[in-house]
């Protein structure tokens, strides 16, 4: 996949991303609030597939670098980590380490140094609801076909 997905993926403005994202995904990926643990789409997801920015459609991570962690999301990785920023932010005293998407700009979560030392030690755990999850049977349809690559060992 292309490092640079600038000129396929772009961020929409803010009255189109209010009239697409509920109330509660505006809040997430704009005013950067944070959904509740296990009330949320995709901390149990199990099946194969990528999760996306909400806001822009760009792939960021893979089913394959998802781990239990809680009730978010969490990954090991990024597909690209050009694709996403990091920024830190200080919160109830605690400097803390934002993620957010590059070209969407899209709040995504927090990344923390207590991940799997065996891959990397990062846990990002990501709210679901600044993302959108596309089945690996599904990639094709979805306009993902550079992405089976992803799935094929």
């Amino acid at each position: 996949m292309n490092s640079d997905n600038s000129s396929k993926y772009t961020r929409p403005d803010d009255a189109i991303l209010r009239m697409r994202l509920t109330e509660d995904q505006f809040a997430v990926t704009q005013l950067c609030t944070t959904e509740p643990p296990y009330f949320n789409a995709y901390w149990d997801e199990e099946r194969e597939g990528i999760y996306a920015d909400i806001v822009t459609g760009e792939p960021l991570f893979l089913s394959r670098d998802k781990f239990h962690s809680g009730g978010w999301p969490a990954f090991y990785k990024p597909i690209n980590r050009e694709s996403i920023e990091m920024e830190e932010r200080e919160m109830d005293g605690e400097v803390q380490t934002e993620v957010h998407s590059r070209i969407g700009r899209t709040h995504l979560g927090y990344v923390y140094p207590d991940g799997p030392i065996e891959h990397g030690g990062l846990r990002y755990t990501v709210n679901s609801n600044s993302l959108i999850f596309i089945p690996k049977e599904r990639l094709e349809q979805e306009g993902y076909n550079d992405c089976l690559s992803y799935f094929k060992f």
